[in-house]
């Protein structure tokens, strides 16, 4: 790959890489040329990342990781600019669902939402920006959800801590682009993943679904990669700030 798509030669982190968007979006940016780092909790779904990369002719680093945890945030970007020497890149996938009505929701549920989705957020941020930062350059990508820019009943931990990320988006877009680093989000809508595979075996739910999109189907994780190397590439350098909503049009119904 050449052009502004290449990341030869770049550093990039993604969190919540051991399967589903995140394991897409680490392939689609190890194929354009960027060594990655993967982190997840999961130790043998990043080791099998990192066979298949490797195989193919890249550079990967599995990098288990409790992203709501301040420590081993901190220890898996010591270690991955231990190992590559710097960083250049983060995408902020880590994240979880949980659908229960709110007045019979634990408060220990709601914690463990947003403590991954948002806290998780803000501690690889603020982790990997003093790079960024030092550098004088960066790429972040936050992974939202269309979610947050809609009421959908069952899912107010979850919607909350997106439009959260959305909100944290345009605050450190503001914060860090007199130093030469973009930070944009991407919210996708509804995407054929391992997370929604029971939705997805259930003819009827899948069908209710898909009626609430008016593209008449769920998206595919290789759909969020032309998006991903734009804001991840050199011709996002006067972008920053912006929500990408890659739904197939049912936030707009």
């Amino acid at each position: 790959m050449t052009g502004k798509e290449s990341l030869d030669g770049k550093v990039a982190i993604v969190t919540g890489a051991g399967r589903g968007l995140g394991r897409s979006m680490a392939l689609a940016l190890a194929r354009a040329g960027a060594r990655v780092a993967v982190a997840a909790r999961t130790a043998a779904e990043l080791d099998a990342f990192v066979e298949e990369t490797e195989r193919a002719g890249g550079k990967a680093f599995a990098c288990p990781t409790d992203i709501t945890d301040e420590d081993s945030v901190e220890r898996m970007v010591r270690a991955v600019t231990g190992r590559f020497g710097r960083v250049d890149i983060l995408v902020n996938n880590s994240g979880i669902v949980a659908s229960t009505p709110l007045v019979d929701q634990p408060a220990e549920e709601w914690d463990r939402v947003i403590a991954t989705n948002l806290r998780g957020t803000y501690l690889a941020t603020r982790a990997v920006g003093r790079h960024l930062l030092a550098q004088g350059s960066g790429k972040v990508v936050n992974i939202a959800s269309n979610f947050a820019l809609q009421g959908v009943a069952g899912h107010a931990a979850y919607s909350a801590s997106k439009a959260g990320v959305i909100a944290f988006t345009r605050s450190m877009a503001i914060e860090w682009a007199p130093h030469g680093v973009q930070v944009n989000a991407i919210a996708p809508g509804y995407f054929a993943t391992p997370l929604n595979a029971g939705l997805r075996a259930d003819a009827n739910t899948l069908a209710k679904v898909v009626r609430a999109i008016p593209a008449r189907r769920m998206g595919e994780p290789d759909e969020l990669r032309p998006w991903l190397l734009l804001l991840t590439g050199r011709a996002s350098d006067f972008m920053t700030g912006e929500v990408i909503v890659i739904d197939g049009g049912q936030s707009v119904r």
